[in-house]
């Protein structure tokens, strides 16, 4: 199933309903990636969504929570892996989730240093400590229960008007598309052509084929190689991380091999690459 999705309308509704109430809102896709809307976190989720590792632990904490969704409707409630507030509801197609609506992120009513203490547990990872970050959580607003039941309430109204103006919809998805998506999602895994044909329900000639349209001309190794450099150029770019992890992380465990492919698709090696780039930035 494909999920098409109205950018421009629902940007400006969750804009608009961010100005009328001061929280934020935001789709999932359904496998709860975030699909793009915002830019912005309060200073708290910034610091941590700056780190690889915390960017990590927001990403998998994104998924955890759809996949854990057990409500019988309407949001469900719950504390992220860094001890914020956050709500989550499905937006469904007949009985199968189009995407989720959530918001967040705030605090409930309870004594703030309580909140603090139990957030202070889960950051025993950050590189600063817990202290670093204690100024910028005593930033978020709380919320009582009632404000958070009538915010809820309004939400899940918008949720229907949202699926009423077809902003969400589902279409198939092409061969082309499931591939492009398929190497999205598992390029850092160990891919072959019976692998890959395997997931995707196709015959090795029908992939390699398919593979030749989706990358102009190329077989199904240098797309995946492609996809992996693009990967590591990003994290080049973003962290310092040792280039040998880069390697690892984007599915390539021999150093050699790594800085090889790299040099043939981008002209440079990745060290290189690294100092030219963050220096003209």
């Amino acid at each position: 199933m494909n999920i098409l999705f109205d950018q421009e309308q629902l940007l400006s509704l969750l804009t608009s309903l961010y100005v009328f109430t001061g929280m934020a809102a935001n789709i999932l896709d359904p496998q709860g990636r975030d699909i793009n809307l915002f830019e912005g976190h309060p200073p708290f989720c910034k610091a941590i969504n700056d780190l690889p590792e915390g960017h990590r632990r927001c990403v998998d904490c994104d998924a955890w929570k759809v996949k854990s969704y057990a409500a019988d409707s309407g949001f469900q409630f719950y504390r992220c892996h860094a001890g914020i507030c956050e709500a989550v509801m499905p937006l469904y197609d007949k009985n199968h989730p189009l995407a989720y609506l959530v918001f967040g992120c705030f605090l409930d009513d309870s004594p703030m240093e309580e909140q603090w203490e139990h957030t202070r547990t889960l950051l025993d990872w950050y590189p600063g400590g817990p202290e670093a970050l204690k100024d910028a959580f005593f930033q978020f607003r709380q919320y009582s229960a009632l404000e958070l039941k009538a915010y809820s309430e309004l939400l899940e109204a918008l949720a229907a008007y949202i699926q009423l103006k077809g902003m969400i919809l589902a279409t198939e998805r092409t061969d082309l598309q499931k591939l492009e998506i398929y190497l999205e999602q598992h390029y850092m895994e160990k891919l072959s052509l019976e692998s890959v044909a395997e997931a995707l329900h196709v015959g090795r000639t029908k992939l390699c084929r398919l593979a030749k349209e989706l990358s102009g001309g190329q077989t199904l190794s240098h797309l995946i190689a492609q996809r992996r450099i693009e990967a590591a150029k990003t994290l080049l770019l973003r962290n310092d991380m040792p280039i040998s992890a880069v390697a690892e992380a984007v599915g390539i465990s021999d150093y050699n091999y790594f800085s090889r492919i790299f040099r043939s698709i981008t002209g440079m090696t990745p060290r290189d690459f690294r100092k030219k780039w963050r220096h003209s930035a």
